[in-house]
């Protein structure tokens, strides 16, 4: 992964300067040279200074405790496996200070160096990442309210966008985020086209210097859109101090994002698709005469993207290339809903076979049930037949009355009357078998219970 800040020299040096007064309005340092060719502090402030709108800075961590940027981060998050809310401690190293080098040219308060930004009054959201987890940042910043999405890194990709991360932009643009990324560093050596500048939708920014002449180690790519200043463009370090003779496109990515979200501020009903026909359509040519692969369409002028008056009719590459992939992609670019593919002859077979398979499951688990319940019937049968001829050996009579008991006759004495001797004489009235007679009983028993 390239880191789109670079120095030009050896080593940084080191800008210490008295803190501003707190009550002191805060304006560019002499070596912030944009103010003055953007004429931030004359044209610019007193149209718009970024209020209400947060700008979520895509990078290895910024260190929100710095002086200058102390009130500037609204939450964050780590969305690579260390986890966290997106901040980082102080360190004097510059590659480790990039994230807080961008918020930095975006918001900086100027309370510890007189370094500003270009926004002062918008808000940071660090979304601490890497080019293996962009997708998720590039989501947790539009879920999470960041109206710019600013990503000053850059990953060769010779073969595109990859679909991945092109979804996460798409996903971007339609919650109403505006997103840039710098077009990367290497124009003098591999030209390489970079990821994520290359994806559909995406506002891709080139470096120029302070004479608006393009930096050679600017991307040479048709994706590239704007340009911005980049070269010899000093930035906060995350130990508080300023770095000096640094350039590349992440300076012109970050200034960029902060000038869209002046825009933003000053029409907050404007749509992202508006912002970046804005911004396209306000620039000053650079280069060579007219749009070129190393400026674009030119570079951002502040002013004029905050007053001019912008047809509707405009040219707008960026989004037309973006609607012309989501035409041809309407379900990777979440406007159309996943469609039913036919099945093909294989597929229909393997479905029926499964299907036969459970209708023979289904009908051999009703057999066993069957077959269970016939058992147990059977079973229930065998039992209660053996139980009666039990009681039938042992001299029980039927069920339903008392029986009576035979004693031995003594000898010579016949059976009682009744027991299979000479009739006897009847039994007196209201006596049946030598016990008092019962009425037979009606159908459902012995009636109510208790008795009415």
């Amino acid at each position: 992964m390239t880191r789109l800040l670079a120095a030009m020299a050896t080593s940084s040096a080191l800008v210490l300067t008295t803190a501003m007064p707190a009550a002191a309005a805060p304006r560019g340092r002499e070596d912030q040279w944009w103010f003055s060719a953007w004429a931030i502090e004359k044209e610019v402030w007193p149209i718009s200074k970024g209020a209400g709108v947060t700008v979520a800075v895509i990078d290895n961590g910024v260190n929100g405790s710095i002086p200058d940027l102390q009130g500037v981060l609204v939450p964050g998050t780590d969305v690579t496996s260390r986890g966290g809310d997106g901040q980082i401690g102080p360190t004097t190293d510059l590659e480790d200070s990039h994230g807080t080098a961008m918020a930095g040219l975006i918001a900086s308060q100027g309370t510890g160096t007189g370094y500003v930004g270009v926004a002062p009054e918008a808000k940071i959201m660090s979304v601490n990442s890497n080019f293996s987890v962009w997708d998720k940042a590039i989501r947790y910043a539009a879920d999470h309210g960041a109206k710019v999405i600013s990503i000053s890194q850059a990953f060769p990709a010779r073969s595109g966008c990859s679909l991945q991360i092109q979804r996460a932009v798409s996903y971007a643009l339609q919650r109403d985020a505006v997103v840039i990324a710098g077009a990367g560093n290497n124009g003098e050596k591999f030209n390489e086209p970079m990821e994520p500048a290359n994806c559909a939708g995406v506002l891709a920014v080139g470096a120029v210097d302070n004479k608006k002449r393009p930096w050679a180690g600017s991307e040479r790519q048709r994706y590239v859109a704007v340009a911005a200043p980049g070269y010899d463009v000093n930035a906060l370090r995350a130990d508080g101090q300023v770095a000096t003779d640094l350039v590349g496109t992440s300076q012109a990515t970050a200034l960029t994002s902060a000038v869209a979200s002046l825009i933003r501020s000053k029409y907050p009903q404007m749509s992202a698709r508006e912002v970046v026909q804005r911004l396209i359509n306000t620039t000053v040519d650079a280069g060579p005469p007219g749009k070129d692969i190393i400026t674009g369409n030119g570079i951002v002028i502040p002013h004029d993207a905050l007053t001019a008056k912008v047809p509707k009719s405009a040219p707008n590459p960026v989004f037309a290339a973006y609607d012309k992939w989501a035409k041809a992609n309407p379900v990777d670019a979440g406007i159309a809903p996943s469609p039913k593919r036919p099945m093909s002859a294989a597929e229909k077979a393997a479905d029926e076979s499964s299907d036969q398979a459970a209708r023979n499951t289904m009908f051999l688990i009703i057999g066993l049930v069957v077959a269970g319940v016939l058992g147990l019937l059977f079973l229930v049968f065998i039992v209660v037949k053996n139980r009666k001829q039990t009681r039938r050996i042992a001299g029980m009579g039927p069920v339903g009355g008392p029986q009576q008991y035979a004693p031995p006759s003594p000898p010579g004495v016949g059976p009682p009357p009744g027991w299979g001797g000479p009739a006897g004489p009847p039994p007196p009235p209201g006596q049946q078998g030598g016990q008092p007679h019962m009425p037979p009983q009606g159908p459902g028993g012995a009636g109510p219970y208790p008795p009415r």
